[in-house]
């Protein structure tokens, strides 16, 4: 006899937990949402370390609330775990026709906007509770699928110098106009995401490690003031330029 599946015993596990540990068996879906958010973000941690075992085990995190709403599914008569991976297999046979000898390749946007009902747009679908930075990205790249796009990095390179200035403009004029300003600086960060974009760039994983960087230098400023019986607090903005070319200086080497 075949072994399970490593989702089967997944799904076999939360089902018997169903049954016998009082809190699953009270969960919902509104219930294990937030959970699922969160278990999505630490996997995404995880992956940035580059530590198998992290990764391994908010994998196996991440695998037990797809169990869970699998299992969910089941209860209310909605789907099985078999129907959603028919699902899961019929799209990418759909979406890749040229590996399946169901037509020629075609482009990914091309086949996904065939799948999308009458009447609605190249953007949609796109959850608006997609991190700020991502969201950014993919309606970009959305916009790049039917053709609304620059040939290369130079067009948003002007835009960045451009949405720039703008900013520059409002905040030399000194406005108290304070939406304006946002939706300036708005601008400017949609104009640097596309910029990544254009360069082959993940915008989230270059912030993520711009993050790491200032944290790495600033810990250390910190441990070198302590030395040296400076208080942050008290110091100089130049004392601290000082510290902080030190410790960039010290990476290099």
């Amino acid at each position: 006899m075949q072994d399970e599946s490593a989702l089967d015993r997944a799904v076999a596990m939360v089902a018997d937990l169903r049954e016998r540990c009082p809190w699953d068996r009270v969960q919902t879906r509104a219930t294990l949402r937030p959970y699922l958010i969160e278990e999505a973000h630490e996997l995404a941690a995880a992956l940035g370390s580059g530590e198998p075992a992290a990764i391994r085990e908010e994998v196996a995190d991440l695998l037990l609330h797809l169990a869970w709403q699998l299992v969910l599914g089941r209860e209310t008569g909605e789907f099985t775990p078999d129907e959603i991976a028919d699902d899961l297999v019929a799209k990418m046979r759909r979406r890749h026709p040229h590996l399946f000898e169901l037509g020629e390749r075609e482009r990914w946007e091309t086949l996904k906007a065939r799948e999308r009902p009458a009447g609605r747009g190249a953007l949609a679908g796109l959850p608006a509770t997609l991190p700020d930075l991502l969201l950014a990205y993919r309606l970009q790249e959305r916009a790049a699928g039917v053709g609304f796009d620059w040939p290369d990095t130079r067009g948003p390179l002007q835009k960045v110098a451009e949405e720039l200035a703008e900013v520059e403009a409002e905040i030399v004029i000194g406005t108290e106009d304070r939406e304006a300003l946002t939706d300036e600086i708005g601008d400017l960060l949609f104009a640097v995401v596309n910029l990544a974009r254009k360069a082959g760039v993940q915008p989230g994983t270059a912030l993520d490690r711009a993050n790491a960087k200032f944290r790495r230098r600033f810990e250390a400023i910190e441990t070198i003031a302590a030395e040296r019986g400076v208080v942050l607090g008290d110091a100089t903005l130049e004392e601290l330029d000082v510290i902080w070319d030190e410790v960039k200086r010290n990476e290099g080497r």
